[in-house]
């Protein structure tokens, strides 16, 4: 979600962590295999690099799969709230 915008390795952790409101936290070697495996599949690209610095960002079925992604999250929360009723 943080690549709809461009943006290099630590700036992709420290607005994870941001928007998560430190619920998310990723560590290196986590953020990095993912960038290799989204990249592999299409989902970004890279836009740009400076010295070591890659920035990445979505691409146009990358930025599909986050609305289907987030339409399927929407629809479990939306089943869940009605399994639980007054429960929560």
């Amino acid at each position: 979600m943080v690549l709809r915008q461009p943006l290099h390795g630590y700036g992709i952790m420290k607005e994870v962590e941001v928007i998560s409101e430190g619920l998310v936290k990723l560590g290196p070697g986590t953020l990095y295999g993912a960038l290799r495996k989204l990249e592999k599949l299409q989902l970004i690209t890279q836009v740009e690099q400076k010295d070591t610095k890659k920035s990445y960002q979505l691409t146009d079925n990358g930025r599909r799969l986050l609305f289907a992604e987030y339409e399927r999250l929407r629809k479990l929360v939306e089943i869940s709230e009605k399994q639980l009723g007054e429960e929560i």
